[in-house]
C-alpha cells in the first residue's frame, strides 16, 4: 500500500507539491481584489487536482486539496501556520454548553420519558451516561442519521438540560455575549472575506446548471475530457440499475454493482469517462432502457472541470463546518455571511440559494450542506432564529419542491422542520409572526385538489402520482404536531389572533373531511369493487393527534376556547345546510310525547364515518365544562342557538351504521366497510372518532328533552314501529317467517340499548364526570385486565398514546393491579387488584364483543370461585358535571320505561315474541344503573335538596288502559322464577334486593350508614334463604325429569313390540319427523307422498335452503328465485385422456 502511494506521489505534477501556503497566503493578504486572486487560484488548481481519470483517487485528491488550496486558505485565516493557529482559537474559546453531536445512522439516541418536553429531544451516549436521566424511566432508539444531541438546550428539558461535561460551561458564558469579543479585530476581518468567498464559491458552483462553462472561473487550458455522470433515485431497483450499466458501459457485473453502490450511497457517480461523443453514446442506452415503464434514470454529460469544481464545492463545505468548530466567533460570522442578502433582495442570501435549489442537488451534496448548517446557524442561538424565520418564508415552496422530489424526506432541506418546530419559543415566534400554522394547513391543502361536488377530499381514483403525493403530504401533518406539541404558558393578544386564525384555517381543512367517502348499503348483489378506504383512514389517524392537540390549546385560554367554540358551531352548521336538503320532515309520537324530525334510513340514504368537526366540537363542548368557561361566561357562549336535533344527528347516524354492520345488514359492501368499523373502534382513531361520537350524544340529550332523544334514537334504529304500536312485536314474530329480519331486529334492540348505556354511563372524562384526571387510565386497565391477567407490552398496546408517546399507566398501574413475576420460563403478568372488581362494567363501551365474552366469563368464573351470585350489577358511577347532569333523567324518562317494559313483557310471555337475551340482559343492566342512581341521590342528600330522581316510584306503577300491563316491578318478580331465565336470576335478584334497599332509605328517617348495615344483614340471610331454595327446587326437577324419561323409555319399547314390521319400513320417516318435532314444526316425512279422494289434504313441499359462503345468508331455492352462480373451469385433461382428436359435446 506504501509503495503504491509512493508511486502516485511520484506521477504527481511537481507544481503542485511546490506550492507554498505561506506564500500563497502572503500574496492574498497583499492583493487589492482578494475574490479575483482566490478564484484565479481555485481555476488553475482545482482541475489539476479532481477529476484526472475514470476513477476517483480521494487519498490523493484530499492531500493535494489540503496542501495546494485549503492550506493557504488556513494560513490567511489564522495570519500563521494553522497547526499553532487553530489550537490558539480553541483555547481563547468559551466552550459552548450546546453539545450539537450530529448523529450517524445507527447511532444510538436517548430520550428522557420524564423530563423530555417532547419524544423528539435526545441525548448521545457520551451525554446520557452523564447526565441525571439515566436514572429516570427513559427510551433508547437508534438514529436515523440527521439529527443532533439536545444536551445543553434548556428549553429541550423540563430538569438536568446538561450532562456533567456540559454543566461545566454554563457558568462561564452568557448567552447575550457576543463570540466575537474573543478573537482578533484582524483575524474577524479576515475571516468574513475569505468565508464570503468560500461559501460563495461553493453555492455558485453547486447550484451551476450550464454544463460547458463556470461562474467566474476562466480556465486556461480547457481539456477535452466529459463525464457521463448517474443520478441516484428512488423509483429503479438496484437490479435495474446493474443490468443497465451492463448494457451501457460494458462493464463486469462487478463494476456495475460497485457503479450502482456508490450511486445509492452518494447520489451520483461516473460511470464513463473520454469525450463528448462517447459520454453521450453511454447517456442514449441509459435513458433508453430505463424509460420503458417508469421516467428514465437522471443521467448527465458534464464537462470534467465542472466535476471537479463540484468535488472541490463539496470538500470546501466540509472544511467550513470543521474550521467553525474551532471558535464560536468564526460560527457565528459564518452564519452572518449565509444569511446576508444580496443584491437581487429577498431569497438571494447563500442559504437561501441552497435552501431553494435543494431538491436539485445529489444525496451527496445534500447531506453535506445540511450538516454544515445544523453545525452552525441551529448551534448559534441568535441565527437560529434568524434561519427559522427564513425557513418559515420559504415553507411552501420547500413543501412543493419536496412533493416533485424523489429522493426520501430525510435527504430533503424540508426535514430540517423537526430541529426548528419543536423549539418552543420558535414555534410561538413562528407562528405569531410568521402566521406558521396557517401557512402549513393552507400548504397541505393546496396539495390535496382531488374534491367531490361538496367539496369534500376525494381518494376514489387516485392515480399512482397522485398516491405518492398524498404519501409525501402526511409530512405536512407532523410538522403541525411538532409547531403544536410544547403548549404556551402565557398567551399574547397577537398568538391568541394568530392561533385562531391557524384554528380556522384547519377547520376549513377538517369541513373538506366531513361526510367525506359516503357509503350506501348495497341490496341484491355483492358490490363489484372494493372502494378506496384507507388513505381516508391515513389522513384521520395522522390528524388525531393534531386535533387532541389543538383541543389542549384551546382549553389553555379562556378567550380562545370562547371563540374557538364560536367558530366551529359555525362550520358545522354550515356543513349541516348541505346535509338536510330534500329531507321529509315527520313527527314521532309515544307515551304522550312527540316530537317532530326528519325521515332517514340508515340502511337506504348514503352516510359517512368522517365526521371531524362534530367531534371537535364535541370536545370543546366538555371543555368548557372541565374549565368551567360554561359556569363563568355563559352570556359570551352561543348555547342558546345549538339545535340538539343537529348536533346529535351524524354522530347516531354513524353508530346506527355500526349497529346494522353487526347486525348483518351491510354485508353485501364487502370487507372494506368491516375495516373501517374494524379502524372507528380502534385504540389508534377511537379518541377522535367513536369516543367523540358518544360525547356529541351526551352533549345533545343533555340539552333536550330524553323522551324526544329517545324517539329519535328509535325512528333512525328503525324501531319506532316496533315500540311505538301496541302488540307489534307479537305480530312481526307471528307475521314474518323471514329468520334474517327477525334476527336482525333483535340485534339492533340489543345495539340500541348498549348505545343507551354508553351514553349515561360513560363518565370518567374530565368534563364530562366528577373524577380525578387518573381516573380514566385506571378504568382502561381495570378492563383490560378484567379479561385476562396482561404482560406490560401487551396493556401498552391495548392504551391510547398521547403526542409524547406515553400512556400514563406506569403512574396507576400500582393502584390497581399486582405484578406476578415469571417463573423459569414465560413472562411477567399484572393481575387485577380483588378490590378492583367492584368497578367492573359489563358494557365498558371499548370492549369489542370477544372481549366483553371473555371478561364476563372471566368475572363469572371469579365470583363462583368466591362462592358469590354470579350478578354482574353494573358499578357505581361518578356524578355527571353540572353542564352534563341532566343526563340520568333518560333512565327514567316515560319513553326509556316504555322500552324496557316491553322488553321485559316479552321475556314474560316469551313464546308470543321474537325477543332474545341479550336483549334482557342489558335491560337489566339499565334498570340497575337507574336504582344505583337513585341510591347514591338518597344517600347525598342533603337537607336543602329534593330528589327529583324517582326511578322506584315510576317502575312500581303498572301501565295505563287499555293494555293494563303490569309493572316493571310485578314483572321482574314474575321472571324472578321463570324456568326459561336460570342465568340471570341472580342479577334479577339483585334489583329486587336494591329496590327494596332504596325503598327502606326512601323511608327511614334514621341516618344512612345504619340503613346500609341493617339492608346488608338481611341481604345475607335472605341470599342463605334462597340458596337453600335453589338446591330443593334442582332436586325436585331432577326427580320429575328422571320419571318422565322413563315413562318415555316404557312406552316406546310398548310400541316397537307392537309394530314391529312398521318400524323397520319407516324407520327413516321416524327419525325425520323426530327431528322436525324437536324444530317445533309439522311432523311430516321427506317420503313422497300423494292423497287421493274428495277431502284430500295438501301435502307439504319440500323447502330447500342453501347459505352463500360469501355473505353468509340463507336462501330458500326455487324455479323462479335468483340463482347461485357457481364459478368452475372445465378442460380436457392432458393425462387421462388417450383420443385427443375426440370432440366433447358441450353438456350446457
Amino acid at each position: 500500500m506504501a509503495a503504491d502511494l509512493e508511486a502516485e506521489v511520484q506521477a504527481i505534477d511537481k507544481s503542485l507539491l511546490e506550492c507554498s501556503a505561506e506564500e500563497i497566503a502572503v500574496k492574498w493578504l497583499q492583493a487589492n481584489d482578494l475574490r479575483k486572486e482566490v478564484y484565479q487560484h481555485l481555476a488553475y488548481y482545482v482541475p489539476k487536482i479532481y477529476c484526472r481519470g475514470p476513477n476517483p483517487v480521494p487519498q490523493r485528491e484530499d492531500m493535494l486539496a489540503q496542501h495546494v488550496l485549503l492550506g493557504p486558505m488556513e494560513w490567511y485565516l489564522c495570519g500563521e501556520d494553522s497547526a499553532f493557529g487553530f489550537p490558539k482559537l480553541e483555547q481563547a474559546n468559551k466552550p459552548s454548553h450546546l453539545c450539537g453531536r450530529v448523529f450517524k445512522v445507527g447511532e444510538p439516541t436517548y430520550s428522557c420519558r420524564d423530563c423530555a418536553v417532547d419524544p423528539t429531544c435526545v441525548l448521545c451516549m457520551e451525554c446520557f451516561l452523564g447526565s441525571i436521566h439515566r436514572e429516570h424511566r427513559y427510551r433508547m432508539t437508534t438514529s436515523g442519521g440527521g439529527g443532533f444531541c439536545d444536551c445543553g438546550d434548556t428549553e429541550a428539558w423540563k430538569e438536568g438540560p446538561y450532562c456533567q461535561k456540559h454543566e461545566l460551561n454554563t457558568s462561564e458564558t452568557t448567552e447575550e455575549e457576543d463570540p466575537l469579543v474573543h478573537l482578533p479585530e484582524d483575524m474577524v476581518a479576515r475571516a468574513y472575506n475569505i468565508f464570503a468567498i468560500t461559501f460563495k464559491y461553493a453555492v455558485d458552483i453547486l447550484t451551476w446548471e450550464k454544463e460547458n462553462e463556470l461562474p467566474g472561473l476562466e480556465m486556461s487550458e480547457k481539456s477535452d475530457t466529459y463525464y457521463c455522470m448517474l443520478f441516484n433515485d428512488e423509483v429503479h431497483t438496484y437490479e435495474q440499475v446493474i443490468y443497465t450499466l451492463q448494457k451501457a458501459v460494458n462493464c463486469t457485473q462487478k463494476e456495475a454493482i460497485g457503479f450502482a453502490t456508490t450511486v445509492d450511497r452518494d447520489g451520483r457517480r461516473s460511470v464513463r469517462y473520454g469525450d463528448f461523443q462517447y459520454c453521450d453514446q453511454a447517456k442514449s442506452v441509459i435513458v433508453r432502457n430505463t424509460s420503458r415503464q417508469t421516467k428514465p434514470l437522471k443521467v448527465q454529460v458534464m464537462h470534467s472541470s465542472i466535476v471537479a469544481h463540484q468535488s472541490f464545492g463539496l470538500k470546501l463545505l466540509t472544511w467550513l463546518g470543521s474550521v467553525i468548530g474551532y471558535s464560536d466567533g468564526l460560527r457565528r460570522i459564518l452564519c452572518q455571511v449565509g444569511l446576508q442578502e444580496g443584491p437581487d433582495g429577498e431569497n438571494s442570501s447563500l442559504v437561501d440559494k441552497l435552501m431553494l435549489y435543494d431538491s436539485k442537488l445529489w444525496k451527496g451534496a445534500r447531506n453535506v450542506y445540511h450538516q454544515l448548517f445544523m453545525s452552525s446557524l441551529l448551534m448559534d442561538l441568535k441565527y437560529k432564529k434568524l434561519f427559522a424565520i427564513r425557513f418559515a418564508r420559504n415553507y411552501e415552496r420547500l413543501q412543493s419542491d419536496f412533493m416533485k422530489d424523489d429522493h426520501d424526506r430525510e435527504f430533503s432541506i424540508a426535514d430540517l422542520s423537526i430541529q426548528i418546530f419543536t423549539v418552543p419559543s420558535l414555534a410561538r415566534m413562528l407562528i405569531t409572526e410568521e402566521n406558521l400554522m396557517t401557512t402549513i394547513i393552507k400548504t397541505f391543502m393546496d396539495h390535496l385538489r382531488h374534491r367531490d361536488i361538496q367539496g369534500r377530499f376525494q381518494f376514489e381514483r387516485y392515480t399512482a402520482l397522485q398516491a405518492f403525493k398524498f404519501r409525501r403530504v402526511q409530512s405536512l401533518i407532523l410538522d403541525l404536531k411538532y409547531v403544536l406539541i410544547s403548549k404556551p404558558t402565557e398567551w399574547s393578544d397577537g398568538l391568541r389572533h394568530k392561533f385562531l386564525e391557524g384554528f380556522d384555517a384547519f377547520l376549513e381543512l377538517l369541513k373538506c373531511m366531513q361526510g367525506m367517502d359516503p357509503i350506501t348499503r348495497q341490496v341484491g348483489q355483492h358490490i363489484e369493487m372494493e372502494p378506496e378506504w384507507e388513505a381516508a383512514f391515513t389522513l384521520q389517524m395522522k390528524l388525531t393527534l393534531v386535533i387532541s392537540m389543538m383541543q389542549d390549546w384551546c382549553a389553555l385560554d379562556e378567550k380562545v376556547l370562547i371563540e374557538a367554540y364560536k367558530k366551529c358551531l359555525t362550520v358545522l352548521m354550515q356543513c349541516h345546510s348541505g346535509f338536510t336538503d330534500g329531507e321529509q320532515p315527520i313527527v314521532l309520537s309515544m307515551c304522550g310525547h312527540s316530537v317532530e324530525t326528519i325521515r332517514y334510513c340508515v340502511s337506504q340514504e348514503k352516510v359517512s364515518i368522517h365526521l371531524p368537526v362534530s367531534r371537535l366540537l364535541a370536545g370543546l363542548h366538555v371543555l368548557l365544562s372541565k374549565t368551567e368557561v360554561a359556569y363563568k361566561f355563559p352570556e359570551l357562549l352561543p348555547l342558546s342557538e345549538l339545535s340538539p336535533p343537529m348536533l346529535i344527528e351524524h354522530p347516531l347516524r354513524c353508530l346506527v351504521l355500526c349497529a346494522q354492520v353487526h347486525a348483518g345488514m351491510w354485508r353485501r359492501n364487502g370487507f372494506s366497510l368491516v375495516n373501517q368499523i374494524y379502524y372507528y373502534h380502534n385504540v389508534k382513531c377511537r379518541r377522535e372518532m367513536f369516543d367523540k361520537d358518544i360525547v356529541m350524544l351526551q352533549t345533545g340529550v343533555s340539552m333536550m328533552d330524553p323522551n324526544h332523544f329517545l324517539m329519535i334514537m328509535l325512528s333512525r334504529f328503525e324501531l319506532y314501529q316496533i315500540f311505538s304500536t301496541p302488540d307489534y312485536g307479537k305480530r312481526f314474530s307471528t307475521e314474518n317467517t323471514n329468520k334474517d329480519v327477525v334476527q336482525q331486529n333483535n340485534t339492533l334492540i340489543e345495539e340500541m340499548l348498549y348505545l343507551i348505556i354508553m351514553i349515561v354511563g360513560e363518565r370518567f372524562s374530565l368534563g364530562i364526570g366528577q373524577v380525578n384526571p387518573t381516573d380514566e387510565i385506571k378504568r382502561e386497565i381495570i378492563h383490560q385486565l378484567s379479561i385476562r391477567p396482561m404482560a406490560h407490552s401487551e396493556l401498552v398496546k391495548a392504551l391510547p398514546e398521547d403526542e409524547n408517546r406515553e400512556t400514563g399507566m406506569e403512574s396507576v398501574i400500582e393502584e390497581v393491579a399486582c405484578f406476578k413475576k415469571p417463573g423459569l420460563t414465560g413472562r411477567g403478568l399484572y393481575e387485577l387488584k380483588p378490590e378492583c372488581a367492584r368497578s367492573f362494567n359489563l358494557y365498558f363501551y371499548h370492549f369489542s364483543r370477544a372481549e366483553q365474552s371473555k371478561a364476563e366469563e372471566a368475572q363469572r368464573k371469579l365470583k363462583r370461585q368466591n362462592r358469590e351470585d354470579t350478578a354482574l350489577p353494573p358499578p357505581a358511577l361518578p356524578p355527571f358535571c353540572p353542564l352534563f347532569a341532566s343526563l340520568v333523567n333518560l333512565l327514567q324518562c316515560d319513553v326509556m320505561l316504555c322500552i324496557m317494559g316491553t322488553i321485559l313483557q316479552w321475556a314474560v310471555e316469551h313464546n308470543g315474541y321474537a325477543w332474545s337475551e341479550s336483549m334482557l340482559q342489558r335491560v337489566l343492566h339499565l334498570l340497575g344503573m337507574a336504582l344505583q342512581e337513585e341510591k347514591q341521590h338518597l344517600e347525598n342528600l342533603s337537607e336543602e335538596n329534593v330528589v327529583t330522581f324517582t326511578f322506584t316510584q315510576k317502575i312500581s306503577r303498572p301501565g295505563e288502559a287499555p293494555n293494563n300491563s303490569p309493572s316493571i316491578l310485578a314483572m321482574l318478580e314474575t321472571l324472578q322464577n321463570a324456568p326459561h331465565l336460570e342465568v340471570h336470576k341472580d342479577m334479577i335478584r339483585w334489583i329486587l334486593k336494591t329496590f327494596n334497599t332504596i325503598k327502606k332509605l326512601r323511608e327511614s328517617s334514621s341516618t344512612s350508614p345504619v340503613a346500609e348495615t341493617e339492608g346488608n344483614i338481611i341481604e345475607e340471610s335472605s341470599r342463605d334463604k334462597d340458596k337453600a331454595e335453589r338446591k330443593r327446587k334442582a332436586e325436585i326437577a331432577r326427580l320429575r325429569r328422571e320419571k318422565i324419561m322413563a315413562q318415555m323409555s316404557e312406552m316406546q319399547r310398548h310400541f316397537i313390540n307392537e309394530n314391529k314390521e312398521l318400524f323397520q319400513q319407516t324407520l327413516e320417516e321416524l327419525d325425520t319427523s323426530a327431528s322436525g318435532v324437536h324444530e317445533n314444526s309439522p311432523v311430516t316425512s321427506d317420503a313422497k307422498l300423494t292423497a287421493l279422494g274428495p277431502e284430500q289434504t295438501r301435502v307439504a313441499e319440500h323447502r330447500q335452503v342453501v347459505m352463500c359462503i360469501l355473505c353468509q345468508e340463507e336462501q330458500e331455492v326455487k324455479v323462479d328465485s335468483r340463482a347461485m352462480v357457481l364459478a368452475a373451469f372445465i378442460q380436457r385433461s392432458t393425462v387421462l385422456s388417450k383420443n385427443r382428436n375426440k370432440i366433447t359435446p358441450d353438456p350446457g
